[in-house]
């Protein structure tokens, strides 16, 4: 039996199994406001991307598990969410005990687990399941726009009437930025929120490639041509 949704849904094709119903609810009651609406159009920029490959629901991809990921990707940035690892596992680690503890198989909560720290990893999500790459790519439609000329006409301007941005882009980056200043320990110099940090920081502060090469111990010394030369 379906579930009903609020009415802000109803020109959408949202799932509407029980557990798909509650990822939504517990997304809303969990993550800032604007936060909860880029989950949201995320899954919907997914399945249109999805229509646009031909790939059908049911047969191609789980579309509960694209929504389930994409309506908790950014758990990680809640304050319930804000442990001590990059926000993309913290808030991994958060959606995969909220499906265990509604008896989600192991199964179906390794492909949400990976599709949600994995989705800032450009090359990587891509190539794994479909449910990973189709969330990663929604994902990428909204923040950045990668894509978005492959939607449908008018499709994202009646998304974005029903579900605001509100500078999602910039605000994210900040979420992000201000857990990293709280909690070096979110931010290795590697990864994404690390390099998001690094533009916050006075130059210098966050080594580079190269300042940890350097710090090794092993001696290694630059190769004396320039690989971009």
């Amino acid at each position: 039996m379906d579930v009903a949704l609020p009415a802000v849904y109803d020109p959408f094709d949202l799932p509407r199994t029980d557990l798909a119903a509650r990822a939504l609810r517990y997304a809303e009651e969990t993550e800032p406001a604007v936060i909860f609406r880029h989950s949201v159009r995320s899954y919907l920029f997914a399945r249109a991307l999805a229509g646009h490959r031909g790939m059908e629901a049911g047969t191609d991809f789980d579309d509960e598990l694209v929504f389930v990921s994409c309506v908790l990707h950014d758990l990680g940035l809640s304050e319930q969410g804000n442990g001590d690892q990059r926000f993309e596992v913290d808030g991994a680690d958060l959606a995969a005990r909220f499906l265990r503890e509604h008896g989600t198989g192991e199964d179906a909560v390794t492909v949400v687990w990976d599709a949600i720290a994995l989705h800032t990893s450009e090359g990587i999500a891509s190539r794994k399941g479909p449910e990973v790459a189709l969330a990663h790519a929604g994902i990428s439609v909204d923040v950045l726009g990668y894509g978005k000329e492959l939607l449908p006409d008018g499709f994202a301007d009646r998304v974005h009437a029903a579900l605001p941005r509100e500078d999602l882009a910039y605000t994210m980056t900040d979420m992000i930025v201000h857990q990293a200043l709280a909690n070096p320990a979110k931010a290795g110099p590697l990864g994404f929120p690390g390099q998001l940090l690094r533009r916050h920081l006075p130059p210098g502060t966050m080594p580079d490639w190269y300042d940890l090469i350097a710090r090794s111990g092993w001696g290694d010394q630059p190769t004396p041509t320039d690989p971009a030369a």
